[in-house]
């Protein structure tokens, strides 16, 4: 009903969708990016608990793949590609901490530990760009900030001496250290590619950062690569690797972009919070784990810091 007591009419609800589609495709791009994410820390570690790819081979799989996609994608949309001389160092040094280091570490880690605690350490992202921002950039650190940094760390913290209560505890320790350092490599990324998203179309940057982490991680991902057992691969395993390379990958990237694009990167940074809550029920309904009282104490640390700290940074 309108606010004049009249009811909305179908015509009403078409002139309302036709005016804001847009907005509304960019809300439903970053919706799909985050369910596609979350599905990832799931799907990845069906994979690996069936011994169907160790992490280094997932990992050039699914950084080839989305390569060759980004390029016929580009065949398909074709513009200028040049990249000027002077940003080629910048580009490697993005190609390095955003896909060779962060990826590795990633799926390295995620293989080691528990899908919820990996979904909740990546939700600390936002809390390392603020103090690698502070520290690199000499941005001002409020009060505020400093206690979403402080609930972030002790969140983070918690998740990794409590180890879990199952399973071999030093490799879950080992495998919640290496998401953490998958975080950190992927805050530097953002702040390094920030300027080079001024300058460059973002599917250009996209495409340039994955070809060059391509060739960084091939020499590493090689002999995993070679020993996948491709033979035993049935219908659901090619379903789960597909959500991975081409939902959780490609598209979730390219998603984002167009999500930013539209509705600026602090509405689009907000959707992260969705992100654990889909990989934590997903991976209770598929792997079995379930939420201990430390991941919700440590969720509600972590959640409640990055609030702070996304709070204040929108509002300066």
């Amino acid at each position: 009903m309108s606010k004049d007591g009249s009811f909305i009419s179908r015509r009403d609800i078409c002139t309302f969708m036709q005016t804001n589609k847009p907005q509304i495709t960019a809300h439903l791009a970053l919706l799909g990016t985050n369910i596609f994410f979350a599905i990832n820390f799931t799907a990845v570690k069906y994979l690996i608990n069936q011994q169907l790819v160790k992490p280094f081979g997932l990992n050039l799989v699914r950084v080839g793949v989305t390569v060759i996609l980004l390029w016929v994608f580009f065949l398909f949309k074709p513009n200028k590609s040049f990249v000027r001389r002077a940003d080629l160092p910048r580009f490697f040094l993005c190609a390095l901490t955003g896909i060779a280091i962060n990826q590795l570490l990633f799926i390295k880690g995620l293989s080691m530990t528990y899908s919820i605690h990996a979904s909740l350490l990546m939700l600390t992202t936002p809390i390392l760009i603020t103090f690698i921002a502070a520290w690199l950039l000499q941005e001002k650190l409020s009060g505020i900030k400093i206690l979403g940094l402080f609930l972030g760390v002790t969140g983070a913290t918690v998740l990794i001496m409590a180890r879990g209560n199952s399973g071999d505890g030093t490799q879950v320790l080992l495998g919640d250290v290496l998401v953490l350092l998958n975080a950190i490599s992927y805050t530097f990324y953002f702040i390094l590619v920030k300027p080079l998203m001024k300058d460059y179309p973002p599917v250009r940057v996209i495409r340039m950062v994955f070809s060059i982490g391509f060739v960084l991680m091939l020499p590493v991902c090689w002999t995993e690569f070679s020993e996948i057992p491709w033979a035993s691969y049935g219908s659901t395993d090619w379903l789960v690797l597909s959500l991975i390379v081409v939902g959780g990958t490609f598209l979730a990237y390219l998603f984002n972009v167009y999500g930013i694009r539209q509705l600026g990167a602090s509405v689009a940074g907000s959707y992260i919070y969705a992100q654990p809550v889909f990989a934590a029920i997903i991976a209770m309904i598929v792997l079995g784990e379930a939420i201990s009282w430390y991941s919700f104490l440590a969720a509600l640390c972590i959640f409640t810091g990055v609030y702070f700290v996304n709070r204040t940074s929108n509002n300066d």
